[in-house]
């Protein structure tokens, strides 16, 4: 009987230890795909047609904006937008210069081949509640969730 107990422990323990190797190696595949499934990623023509289609689009953008891209969570206020100006220059309402505390210098939740590592490291300016930069006639431009919430709190102190 003794012989029994230690196959059967020995049969459970090494079951557990495959469910733990199995857990580990796709642990972080999963994790991906729960992240992919709580973002909307979109590509339009021209600002324009981005605003008619989402209603999260900024209104900041230029309606003659082209080849806009724009990845958001749905979870949250995160967002990644990338846009060419034909101006090459910050659209109206935007504000040159080093942004605040809203600026995003850790690496974003949001991630997306079109949108360059580090580019948070190179903010020039604002556009709402966006930080931005400008390459040439190329727009970058993210949104940290945690930091709107608590601009939107701060203002909403403000007004009392």
């Amino acid at each position: 009987m003794k012989g029994i107990v230690s196959k059967v422990a020995l049969g459970v323990a090494g079951t557990g230890m495959a469910v733990a190797v199995v857990a580990v190696a796709i642990g972080p595949r999963v994790s991906d795909w729960y992240d992919g499934r709580h973002q909307e990623q979109a590509s339009y023509e021209s600002g324009t047609q981005a605003k008619a289609e989402r209603r999260s689009m900024p209104t900041w953008l230029p309606d003659n904006a082209s080849g806009v891209k724009y990845l958001m969570s749905t979870t949250g206020d995160d967002r990644l937008l990338r846009a060419t100006l034909p101006e090459g220059r910050l659209p109206v309402g935007c504000s040159a210069g080093l942004p605040g505390r809203s600026a995003h210098p850790v690496p974003m939740a949001l991630k997306a081949g079109w949108f360059p590592q580090g580019v948070a490291a190179k903010a020039t300016g604002t556009c709402g509640h966006y930080n931005v930069t400008l390459t040439g006639n190329q727009l970058y431009a993210w949104q940290d969730g945690a930091a709107v919430q608590a601009a939107l709190r701060a203002e909403h102190v403000t007004k009392r």
